[in-house]
């Protein structure tokens, strides 16, 4: 065992505390990270207030990177060292869904120990098989990426969550085809990745709907061809001017607001995907007349961390960085240390955030 400093939720809704735990050795297939940054996902956020539930006190973050301190036995996809982006997606390889591609839903990945625990003995929960708001983590090998050196720790971090979501919900869910159109709704974190993804693969149309314009100006910088003010009288009716009068091909929802949901499938056309990124509350219903899809041919697609395979999504984004075409830096909101989390959160709950990030 050794003791790391960790921002630990101990109530829903309340701040987090900084503690100091135990961290367990890494066992057989597992590896210890020494965490060189953190990004605040609005996941986190989510299960932090208790929307999801949640086992406590647990110790959030699940978008991260840093360098590999120890590996247990039987690892051999990572050496001591190597820089990593550390993922919540823990996969066993051997499931039918690992099997056929769809490591996100993997169902046969078996439960950690537990790997933290305070002075006292009793666990903190890792949450979502990371526990990232800390100086370290114990974690699957199957989690992790080796990325190059010459990547600033930010962008790798940024590379495990928001960047694969946004990015994989067009291309590997929504398999976008080259001259599609696309629609965006919310251009946050995950919604500019999804605008990155669009532009990316060729879309021909891009827009990006939300509620600010200064954050429909980021998504234009980002490559939304068009804006569309969400808040407006039936702004569907604008986003298909925009997209000449005809809907879009695909509808990609990045954010949880139920009212978002219920808009979404005005935006799309005649065999268009509706991609269901963003996560509402747990019991929160949305409606649809479904003659509709029905007679339009549509179809809704649930997209979870954007159906990557992160060994090869990850190191294909990573290349695209280094080649000037994948915006990473211009993501980073605000830089912080661990004992400022609770400021980072509440500036990430402003809404004006595109990511904060905690730098060890």
């Amino acid at each position: 065992m050794q003791e790391i400093k960790a921002a630990v939720c101990t109530a829903h809704g309340a701040a987090m505390e900084i503690e100091t735990l135990n961290l367990r050795a890494p066992g057989a297939g597992e590896i210890e990270v020494t965490l060189e940054a953190v990004a605040i996902c609005h996941s986190d956020i989510s299960y932090a207030d208790g929307i999801w539930g949640g086992e406590l006190p647990m110790v959030l973050g699940h978008e991260a990177a840093g360098r590999v301190t120890v590996v247990g036995d039987g690892v051999t996809s990572v050496a001591e060292g190597a820089r990593v982006v550390v993922t919540l997606i823990k996969a066993c390889g051997q499931c039918p869904n690992c099997a056929a591609g769809k490591p996100t839903i993997c169902t046969g990945a078996a439960a950690a120990d537990p790997v933290l625990t305070r002075p006292d003995g009793s666990i903190v929960k890792a949450a979502m098989n990371c526990g990232a708001f800390a100086e370290k983590v114990v974690v699957d090998q199957s989690q992790v990426v080796a990325l190059p050196d010459s990547m600033p720790p930010e962008a790798v971090a940024l590379l495990a969550c928001g960047v694969i979501t946004g990015v994989g919900a067009v291309v590997n869910a929504g398999q976008l085809r080259a001259g599609e159109d696309v629609v965006v709704i919310g251009a946050g974190g995950v919604g500019l990745n999804a605008i990155q993804g669009a532009r990316i693969a060729g879309a021909r149309r891009i827009v990006a709907v939300d509620m600010s314009e200064e954050k429909l100006d980021i998504a234009r910088s980002f490559g939304a061809t068009h804006g569309v003010l969400g808040n407006g009288k039936a702004p569907w009716k604008a986003a298909m001017k925009a997209l000449g009068g005809r809907g879009a091909d695909i509808v990609a929802v990045t954010v949880g607001a139920i009212g978002a949901y219920d808009q979404a499938p005005r935006y799309m056309g005649w065999g268009g995907r509706m991609v269901m990124v963003g996560m509402p509350a747990s019991g929160a219903m949305s409606e649809y007349e479904p003659v509709v899809p029905a007679f339009m041919g549509q179809s809704f697609v649930g997209s979870k961390m954007g159906d990557v395979v992160i060994a090869r999504d990850i190191p294909w984004l990573a290349d695209l960085y280094e080649q000037g075409r994948l915006k990473l830096d211009e993501l980073v909101s605000g830089r912080w240390a661990l004992e400022q989390i609770n400021e980072a959160i509440a500036d990430t709950k402003t809404g004006g955030a595109k990511r904060n990030v905690i730098l060890f």
